[in-house]
């Protein structure tokens, strides 16, 4: 089926939950009126549908493929065409910075196409989507000779760009990384090592690739304190001599067959550093955590592809008889949507993404506010809910991602397992952005290990701050004692770990994803009350698209009733600690 945006709900959210139809009212946003975002997310939504979507099937059967001779790589024929046109429309320059070329518009636009895009094609849109980060990384730690030379080219998507980290014999732990950068004559550094699993390190949609490399210099620290940025590119900006960093072969991968995932070896290329000496983790963060919300937005558009493709296969497979008595008594059976069970899983599908997408929005909502807010203190605590943020979107919607994807599958029943839907595909698709960018249990360790504790702890409060201020001016909130019940399990937990952590670090590691999942859930179930109550706003003023406020209210209590309550369970499995986690000796896994 063809894919339909869901603009109603991202207008509900932007303009009626969230208040981005003020972000025009911030000096910097200053063009961000709400007919400009309108236009945004209708413009689009044709152009996923039209462009990107048909690109899917035909990119995931074709692949990727690799030429030993030249080390070149070959993307699927079709993705030329949609990513010229994806570049023609200005989509990689619309948050990027105005003095190079970009748009400059907010970030929470941003995650509205990335949405789209990923609904889509994920292998198309991880392209342009690295590329971003590269610009946001050599924006913010690049010198001005740096920022001239690749920014523009990135930003009007001429150029894309890549992130080279991970190494054979490291992942998560890049502090073991072997690539070296020894100095030029020239203020260049030859770069020597291999890099792996490197998104759009070689193909041939774009005459450069710019890759950032992490590095490290003759006698640094053989830790992440001696790590250094490099610039990289495949050509030589200046003479367009070929630098010597080359594709040594493909992954071979379940899903995402139409992106390029690289082995790169780096024979001693030109590179030339971003930012200071041994500094490189600082500014490779910036384009990480990008990326993370990125990776966010990925789980949340396969879902909602997915949520889509199995609610239009409920309204018309016909199996047996509604439990109730005939619905279809003409045919000779039922739609499966009137099905209790088919229900469940629809409905888990549509308010999960339903939350998710108000989580993501929320957090892009902040990040604006943060970096484009006169007032200091408002922008502090925009900063505070993004940082804290960042890894729940990245975990909690490509957990819930694929999970609803699968749960799509399972609505199809058998057809699902066939290529001939496209529910295998969003499943394979979907299970490695639980993976890169960090896993997710990294991700739960960074939230409680380093984010609960950063500035004293001031992160966890002002979300605090956030959710109990929310009950405070709403006293009439709907499902007001869910989410307090909620707030204080978190809270419980939070003060769970700030005992028990600092005097044993498994504590904190045992408990880390279900802490995560924890915050998630209630942050979701906040934002649920504020959807619904909204909602009963404007039902009662009469205005608005009645079909979708009443789903909303129905939605709210779907969550609060059969969602929210796994918080119980999330609690008590954090409060019971490590120890049936950690009894096991080594002779007791083979018992």
């Amino acid at each position: 089926m063809q894919y339909q945006a869901p603009a109603n709900d991202l207008r509900f959210l932007l303009f009626d939950v969230l208040g981005a139809d003020r972000l025009h009212e911030l000096e910097k946003y200053a063009d961000a009126t709400p007919d400009l975002i309108s236009a945004v997310i209708d413009e689009a939504g044709k152009l996923a549908a039209e462009v990107i979507q048909p690109t899917n099937q035909a990119g995931d059967r074709e692949g990727c493929t690799y030429d030993p001779e030249t080390r070149s790589v070959k993307t699927p024929d079709c993705f030329k065409d949609a990513y010229k046109k994806f570049v023609e429309g200005g989509w990689t320059a619309l948050d990027a910075p105005l003095e190079y070329g970009g748009q400059g518009l907010p970030h929470t636009l941003k995650f509205v196409v990335d949405e789209m895009v990923c609904s889509t094609n994920l292998s198309l849109g991880m392209y342009p989507g690295l590329t971003h980060g590269a610009i946001s990384a050599l924006h913010a730690h690049g010198s001005d000779e740096l920022k001239t030379i690749y920014l523009e080219k990135l930003i009007s998507g001429e150029w894309t760009g890549t992130m080279c980290l991970t190494e054979p014999q490291c992942g998560t732990d890049l502090g073991l990384i072997r690539t070296r950068a020894t100095p030029n004559d020239d203020g260049s550094y030859a770069i020597e090592g291999t890099k792996i699993w490197i998104t759009g390190g070689e193909h041939d949609l774009v005459d450069n690739i710019v890759h950032l490399v992490l590095a490290k210099l003759p006698g640094a620290p053989d830790t992440t304190k001696g790590i250094s940025l490099f610039v990289v590119p495949k050509f030589l900006p200046d003479s367009g001599e070929r630098n010597p960093a080359f594709c040594g072969g493909l992954e071979h991968k379940m899903g995402i067959k139409g992106s390029a995932t690289c082995v790169m070896n780096f024979e001693g290329a030109k590179g030339w550093l971003v930012g200071e000496p041994n500094d490189g983790m600082r500014a490779m963060f910036t384009m990480m955590n990008e990326a993370r919300l990125m990776v966010g937005m990925q789980g949340l558009g396969l879902a909602e592809m997915a949520y889509q493709e199995s609610l239009g296969f409920a309204r018309e497979r016909l199996q047996s008889r509604s439990l109730s008595g005939p619905k279809n008594p003409d045919g000779p059976a039922d739609p499966i949507i009137v099905h209790p069970d088919v229900r469940r899983m629809l409905m888990r599908q549509k308010v999960l993404n339903e939350g998710m997408r108000a989580l993501a929005l929320f957090a892009g909502h902040q990040l604006d506010l943060s970096v484009a807010h006169p007032d200091e203190t408002v922008r502090e605590s925009a900063d505070d809910l993004v940082q804290l943020l960042t890894p729940v979107v990245k975990s909690f919607l490509t957990d819930e991602g694929f999970n609803n994807a699968n749960t799509g599958l399972q609505v199809l029943g058998g057809s699902g397992f066939t290529t001939d839907w496209p529910l295998e595909q969003l499943v394979r698709d979907g299970r490695i952005a639980r993976i890169y960018e960090g896993t997710n249990g990294i991700q739960a360790m960074d939230l409680v290990g380093r984010k609960l504790s950063l500035k004293g702890g001031q992160l966890v409060r002002t979300l605090f701050g956030t959710l109990s201020g929310y009950l405070k001016d709403n006293p009439e909130a709907p499902h007001r004692e869910e989410l307090k019940s909620a707030m204080k399990a978190l809270e419980t937990a939070t003060l769970w770990l700030a005992s028990n952590a600092p005097k044993d670090p498994e504590q904190a590691g045992a408990a880390a994803t279900p802490y995560l999942r924890l915050m998630a859930l209630t942050v979701i179930g906040y934002l649920w009350s504020r959807m619904a109550n909204v909602a009963n706003e404007k039902l009662a003023a009469d205005e608005g698209n009645k079909p979708l406020l009443e789903s909303k209210v129905v939605s709210a209590r779907f969550y609060f009733e059969k969602l929210l309550p796994e918080v119980d369970w999330l609690l008590g499995d954090i409060q019971s600690g490590k120890d049936s986690l950690m009894a096991f000796s080594d002779d007791h896994w083979a018992a």
